[in-house]
């Protein structure tokens, strides 16, 4: 059975207004997304760490990028400030 079988139908909303109206929707919403969790495919410890360090280390190599490039700019700033006088 493939996949796309195994997914049910959504079931029909009921426009019927009221705590009754409220609780089967909110019911049916609370369903919905325990089923959804379970087809959910989590990864590894392995795979979070993997992620976490390339986060990490690309927030480094862009925080010290931007560390250099800030440090360029006032630098030419302050030049063209004390060469033509302000």
């Amino acid at each position: 059975m493939s996949k796309l079988e195994q997914v049910k139908p959504a079931p029909v909303r009921t426009t019927e207004r009221g705590l009754r109206g409220w609780w089967e929707g909110s019911r049916s919403f609370i369903t919905e997304v325990r089923n959804e969790t379970r087809r959910v495919t989590w990864p590894s410890r392995r795979e979070v760490y993997a992620t976490t360090l390339v986060v990490i280390l690309t927030s480094i190599f862009f925080g010290v990028y931007l560390w250099g490039l800030d440090v360029a700019f006032d630098r030419i700033v302050n030049w063209i400030l004390r060469r033509f006088g302000a």
